[in-house]
């Protein structure tokens, strides 16, 4: 029975080549590496883009000086290098699919956790700014807002009409 076994192997070996000899491996590696590039490439490319917007709000406002709160332009820039982290970090973690070394995926893990850790900071800050920018925005609507007379307002009502007064 070993003898069989044996005997099946060598001829299944013969019949199917190892990725090396077809080159399969090292065109898997290629593709990764591309992927690994587009990923560094879209995430630069967001980055440009956040800046880009960013600038043109911050250099708007400068013209006729209306902003004295700049939260809303840190806001999308904010939003911006989140997204561009996710995708450097997709990169980093592509980078190591293909038979990572133990150097590599120690260079994952730190840069995984720092990466991590600043985006989670960056979108605490992002939702601590726009609850501000809320409150503040509902702030500057209620001053705007005329003045209603309340239910303890009697300017305009004649003493007799006045609760707890009588005129007698």
């Amino acid at each position: 029975m070993p003898l069989l076994i044996f005997f099946v192997q060598e001829k299944v070996s013969g019949l199917i080549a190892a990725p090396a000899e077809t080159g399969a491996e090292a065109t898997v590696i290629n593709l990764v590496q591309w992927l690994k590039l587009l990923l560094e490439t879209t995430g630069a490319i967001v980055i440009g883009i956040g800046v880009f917007i960013a600038g043109y709000y911050f250099f708007r406002s400068l013209l006729p000086p209306e902003i004295h709160n700049y939260n809303r332009i840190r806001l999308i820039l904010a939003r911006y290098l989140a997204l561009a982290l996710e995708f450097q970090l997709g990169a980093d973690i592509i980078s190591t699919a293909v038979a990572p070394s133990w150097d590599q995926i120690g260079k994952l893990g730190a840069i995984a956790v720092i990466r991590t850790a600043l985006n989670y900071f960056l979108s605490r800050e992002m939702k601590e700014e726009q609850s501000s920018a809320h409150l503040d925005e509902h702030n500057q609507a209620k001053l705007k807002e005329p003045l209603k007379p309340g239910p303890m307002d009697y300017t305009n009502q004649k003493p007799d009409e006045r609760p707890g007064i009588s005129v007698s």
